[in-house]
């Protein structure tokens, strides 16, 4: 590896060099919890994940926008 940032030249294998290691990234988390029982809408509290909170109406687990 000649450079000290453990990236080396741009190569041809899968892995090699800089753009070997950048991954794209997806859509984001969504914007609105749903409920796929009575479609209760919440809005998405940023760090808990839309399947962990309950719906107060029913109390099924809630879903997220791209789910």
């Amino acid at each position: 590896m000649p450079n000290l940032d453990r990236t080396g030249p741009l190569g041809q294998g899968p892995r090699t060099g800089k753009r070997g290691l950048l991954r794209p990234r997806g859509l984001g988390g969504s914007s609105e919890c749903t409920c796929p029982s009575c479609g209760y809408k919440e809005t998405h509290r940023r760090g808990i994940p839309c399947s962990t909170i309950k719906c107060p109406k029913c109390g099924a687990p809630l879903r997220g926008q791209f789910c």
